[in-house]
């Protein structure tokens, strides 16, 4: 081994001790460099497959301009928030993405927003079918007044898909995190569970046609804090199969189930906007516009 490929570690004290002055002088040996070790190299960034590309969404009800020029992209298996105050327009565009606002007077709807590429809003875009793909839940729980059994087998039923259909019932209620609680009274009112299990049992009727994407506009607002805990857990189970979108005024909700964040409000002239969109942890520690740091501080909304 040569005198550069020595490292500090490997020289005895005798190489750096006081020379003896009645023997021949040594020479005193520098060690060569410090050998760092290769850095890794960084992981790569994970590519996520886009599941909605909105450009320049904008929303009106008759002559009331509601949303102007949302761009966004929501990427698949990740639950994506919408926050902001009351009419700013997060609902409205929750609903543009499996078309329920369709049925509303005067609605109408511009711009581009694509669902996997595919013009949702175009000449050959079936409506039935995009509600099958993309599922919806509501701010209050609305059970049928039917069986649990015959809520969750509803849509199935409706849609022709009636082979295995207690295998696909029983998969939805795990699914929901509900079956342990109801596989025993399959055949009683829906009516008769609480608050947090009729929600559950939306959403179990929502997966039921086993969708791609689930919508939830504000599920746990009328719910208690111990249901409200069932549901986010739920969506933390959830994002693994589905692609998740929720609307929330609870900003603590949001930090808890979201990995993005998009910050709706109003501009100057009080039409809904996007005001900004970003990782979770990084709108909440870092806002890039004042008027999201306003809201999470509290000072408006």
């Amino acid at each position: 081994m040569s005198v550069s490929e020595t490292t500090t570690d490997e020289f005895d004290d005798t190489l750096i001790a006081e020379p003896d002055r009645s023997a021949p002088a040594r020479i005193r040996l520098s060690p060569g460099p410090t050998r760092r070790p290769t850095p890794e190299p960084a992981a790569p960034a994970i590519t996520r497959q886009i599941v909605f590309d909105a450009r320049g969404v904008w929303v009106d009800y008759g002559a009331k301009r509601a949303l102007e020029d949302v761009t966004m992209t929501i990427e698949r298996n990740l639950a994506t928030a919408l926050i902001g105050p009351s009419g700013c327009g997060k609902s409205t565009f929750l609903r543009c993405l499996n078309r329920m606002n369709d049925s509303i007077p005067g609605f109408s709807v511009g711009g581009e927003l694509r669902y996997h590429g595919h013009d949702l809003y175009g000449p050959t875009a079936n409506r039935v079918e995009v509600r099958r793909r993309i599922g919806m839940v509501f701010q209050k729980p609305n059970p049928f007044p039917k069986s649990i059994y015959d809520n969750v087998a509803w849509a199935p039923r409706n849609l022709g898909m009636k082979d295995g259909l207690d295998e696909r019932v029983e998969r939805a209620l795990r699914g929901a995190a509900l079956w342990d609680e109801v596989k025993d009274r399959l055949k009683q009112s829906a009516l008769g569970l609480s608050g947090g299990q009729q929600q559950r049992l939306c959403i179990a009727r929502a997966i039921a046609v086993e969708p791609d994407v689930v919508l939830l506009d504000e599920p746990a607002s009328a719910l208690d804090p111990i249901a409200t805990a069932s549901i986010e857990d739920l969506i933390h189970e959830l994002k693994l199969r589905y692609t998740i979108v929720i609307v929330t005024h609870n900003m603590q909700q949001a930090m808890r189930v979201a990995d993005r964040t998009a910050f709706f409000s109003l501009d100057e002239n009080r039409t809904g906007a996007l005001i900004e969109y970003a990782d979770t942890k990084t709108l909440f520690s870092h806002p890039a516009d004042s008027r999201t740091r306003d809201y999470i501080t509290g000072q408006f909304g």
